[in-house]
C-alpha cells in the first residue's frame, strides 16, 4: 500500500477527489475492517470516517506481519510492533482506538535479551551461552551420558518447583563430554524462570587476576558479582596454575561467603580427592595439604557428584 502521507497530500487537491473515496471504499471492504465491522455493529459510518488513517495503518501493519520477512528487517514503522485497532466506548459513542503492540517474534527477542542479561560470562566462549538448547537433543547426542543429564535436569527441575538450596553440582568426567554445555543449559533455563547466574573459565580467571591486582575497582567489582549471582559456575577447576594469593584471598573468600547460602557448581577433569592435591599446591609455596584440605571443606560438602560419560564431542559438528 502507498503510504498514508502521500495519500493526504493527493487528497488535498479537489481534483483527486475521486483517489480518496476509492481509498476510503477499499479500506471499508478489507477483510480485517468488514470483521471489525462485524463484532461491532455500533460503529458509525462517520466514526469509520474519523478513524480512517487509524484503520489504514492497522491494514498496513497486518499485512506486513502476514508476510513477515524477520525481526531484522520489520518493515512496520515501529520496529517488532504493528497497530492493533479497538472499539471503545466514550460516553454514547463508540470510538476506534489504536496501539502500538509488540509482535510474537518481538517479545520472544525481550525474553531472550532479559535471559542474557542474567547470565556473566567470565572467559567463557560467549556461542557456549547463545546456541540453542534442546533437552531431546541434549538426551540423544550421546546415550552413555543420559545418567548425568538426566541429574542435571533433576537439578533444574527441583529449583524451579522448590528454590534454590546451598547445594551445588560437581560435574566430574574427561575432556570434550559435554560439562560446560550442560552447565550452560542450566544457566540457560534457570535464568528464564528469573535467576542470575555467572560461568567463570577458570584457567584464564586466574591468569587474568594478575592483572587486576593493578585495578582493585574492578577486582572487588568481579569478586562481588561472584559471591551475590545466585547460580556460579567454576569451569574446568583443577586446570589453572594456582598461586597463594588466587587460591586463599580470592578463591576463598568467594566459596566463604556461598556456602551455606547460594549453590556453586564445577566442572573439571578431576575427582574431588585429586583436585584436593590440586588445590593443595601453589606454584610460590609448593605443597601445603592444609590450605588445600580448607579450601575443599567449602567445595565437597556443597556439592552432589554428577559422572559425565561419553565419547569426546570436541571438533565435532
Amino acid at each position: 500500500m502507498e503510504s498514508l502521507g502521500e495519500l493526504l497530500t493527493q487528497m488535498r487537491n479537489p481534483q483527486l477527489k475521486q483517489r480518496q473515496e476509492e481509498l476510503a471504499a477499499r479500506l471499508l471492504n478489507d477483510p480485517l475492517v468488514m470483521e471489525l465491522q462485524s463484532q461491532h455493529p455500533e460503529l458509525e459510518p462517520a466514526t469509520l470516517t474519523r478513524g480512517m488513517a487509524k484503520l489504514y495503518q492497522y491494514v498496513k501493519d497486518s499485512n506486513n506481519c502476514a508476510n513477515c520477512p524477520g525481526l531484522d528487517r520489520c518493515p512496520n514503522d515501529f520496529s517488532g510492533h504493528f497497530t492493533k485497532v479497538t472499539v471503545e466506548q466514550l460516553g454514547e459513542t463508540s470510538q476506534l482506538v489504536d496501539r502500538q503492540v509488540p509482535c510474537s517474534k518481538q517479545l520472544r527477542h525481550e525474553r531472550e535479551l532479559a535471559v542474557k542479561k542474567r547470565i556473566h560470562s567470565f572467559y567463557v566462549d560467549e556461542r557456549a551461552l547463545e546456541q540453542g538448547y534442546d533437552d531431546v537433543e541434549i538426551m540423544a547426542k550421546d546415550s552413555t551420558r543420559a545418567p548425568a543429564v538426566n541429574q542435571v535436569f533433576g537439578y533444574i527441575d527441583g529449583t524451579k518447583e522448590q528454590g534454590l538450596t546451598a547445594k551445588g553440582l560437581y560435574l566430574e568426567g574427561s575432556f570434550g563430554t559435554g560439562k560446560t554445555f550442560l552447565m550452560c543449559y542450566m544457566l540457560h533455563e534457570l535464568a528464564k524462570d528469573g535467576y542470575s547466574g555467572a560461568i567463570v573459565y577458570m584457567p584464564e580467571f586466574v591468569e587474568e587476576l594478575k592483572s587486576m591486582m593493578q585495578d582493585s575497582e574492578k577486582l572487588r567489582e568481579t569478586v562481588e558479582t561472584m559471591k551475590q549471582v545466585d547460580l556460579l559456575i567454576f569451569d574446568d577447576i583443577g586446570a589453572e596454575n594456582l598461586n597463594p594469593w588466587v587460591r586463599d584471598h580470592i578463591l576463598g573468600s568467594i566459596l566463604n561467603y556461598r556456602m551455606n547460602r547460594k549453590p556453586t557448581f564445577y566442572t573439571s577433569n578431576y575427582s574431588l580427592n585429586a583436585l584436593e592435591k590440586h588445590l593443595s599446591f601453589t606454584s610460590k609455596d609448593g605443597e601445603e595439604r592444609h590450605k588445600g584440605q580448607r579450601l575443599m571443606d567449602r567445595i565437597a560438602p556443597f556439592v552432589d557428584v554428577v559422572q559425565v560419560k561419553g565419547a569426546n564431542k570436541r571438533g565435532q559438528g
